[in-house]
């Protein structure tokens, strides 16, 4: 089912640029349209001109009447006013929901401004442009759902949920329906164990050679021969005289033998110790925190208790109720505001200061410190 963005720019640069970069990101040209006002009243981002029987004011109706359909209503009117007012409409048809808030991310990047909010200017005659008090969406909040200046919906049905800013860059988001469930998220330590490699022993064997050095006692035989000088007479019946004989003597000597034999006289064993030990594990844990804050009866009743407020303190002074006022809402939002929840106004003060010189020019801090303070005050209460 198809779906389509509806995007209110209040200068044509903004609104060109954002449609260039729809293009870009793959939506066809088709799908993009870009309607102007002032004098461009009716025209297209093709360039088309209206038909010769067609009037600026019937080219808005019959826009917004095919686009919301039978749910047109305040809606259809907020953007023919804005068209009327020479502001800048924006839409993009999508065949599914992520592309849509698709064309979403890339449309808030140029800073849409917030039609509701404007549409309360109109109705009370002002000519509320891009001031400091206007709301954008787009350059503050990275909220993926459309603000209140971008409706989407499925064929001429417009997306219920938007989106409203205070300067302080915090967005607050109003429930589709009547009740709206929010998700308390708790983390869990579960905490186990794996074999690591730690390191080892590696043994080599490996052959040394060592000179040595050793001595032993050899034995030689050496034969020796004399020769004796003997004047004896010989008995011829004793000894037979000229007869041949011979006489051997040999002669014996030891040499060294080296012989090497292999001795075992120590051995390496390796093995394997196990030991256990207990390690702490530390670590953070997330878990989401839901915070119920009382809301006043409403804005009326609001409105009622700062102006009797400013009846008894401030009316005598010359200055009217509607100067008042801005600071009194500008105390109660920045009570809210995340940014300075718990804290006291003493504290924050200088910031406070800061922020309302820059969002409020022209409105001295010193004249409406106390004002602040006392919206401030109301929410603390």
């Amino acid at each position: 089912m198809q779906h389509t963005l509806v995007a209110v720019f209040d200068n044509r640069s903004d609104a060109q640029k954002a449609m260039d970069d729809l293009l870009a990101g793959g939506f066809n040209r088709s799908d993009v349209r870009l309607s102007e006002g002032g004098a461009q009243a009716g025209t297209t981002a093709a360039g088309s001109e209206l038909r010769e029987d067609e009037s600026i004011g019937e080219s808005i109706k019959n826009f917004f009447s095919d686009l919301f359909g039978s749910d047109r209503g305040d809606r259809m009117e907020q953007y023919s006013e804005a068209i009327s007012r020479g502001n800048y409409v924006l839409t993009v048809t999508a065949p599914n929901e992520p592309e849509v808030e698709r064309a979403a991310d890339l449309v808030e990047r140029y800073g849409p401004i917030d039609i509701d909010e404007h549409a309360s200017g109109w109705a009370a005659g002002s000519t509320a442009g891009s001031s400091a008090g206007a709301m954008r969406t787009g350059s503050q909040s990275s909220s993926s759902s459309a603000p209140a200046s971008m409706q989407s919906g499925q064929g001429s049905m417009q997306s219920g949920q938007g989106s409203v800013q205070g300067s302080t860059g915090s967005s607050m988001q109003y429930a589709k329906t009547e009740s709206e469930a929010i998700p308390v998220v708790q983390e869990e330590l579960k905490v186990g164990k794996r074999e690591v490699q730690r390191g080892g022993v590696r043994i080599f064997s490996h052959v040394v050679e060592t000179p040595v050095d050793e001595s032993v006692n050899l034995r030689e035989e050496h034969v020796t021969v004399q020769r004796r000088a003997i004047d004896k007479m010989v008995d011829p019946a004793e000894v037979p005289a000229f007869q041949e004989k011979s006489f051997e003597m040999r002669e014996t000597a030891e040499e060294a033998v080296v012989n090497k034999s292999a001795r075992i006289v120590e051995e390496v064993v390796i093995g394997k110790e196990v030991t256990s030990h207990e390690e702490h594990i530390k670590d953070t844990l997330r878990r989401t925190e839901v915070e119920v804050e009382q809301l006043s009866g409403g804005t009326t009743n609001d409105d009622d208790y700062y102006r009797s407020h400013w009846n008894s303190n401030y009316a005598s002074a010359g200055k009217p109720y509607d100067e008042y006022a801005p600071a009194y809402r500008y105390g109660s939002d920045m009570r809210r505001s995340e940014l300075y929840r718990g804290r006291p106004f003493e504290d924050v003060e200088t910031d406070l200061r800061s922020d309302w010189s820059r969002t409020h020019p022209g409105s001295t801090w010193e004249n409406f410190k106390a004002a602040v303070r006392h919206g401030w005050d109301r929410i603390t209460s």
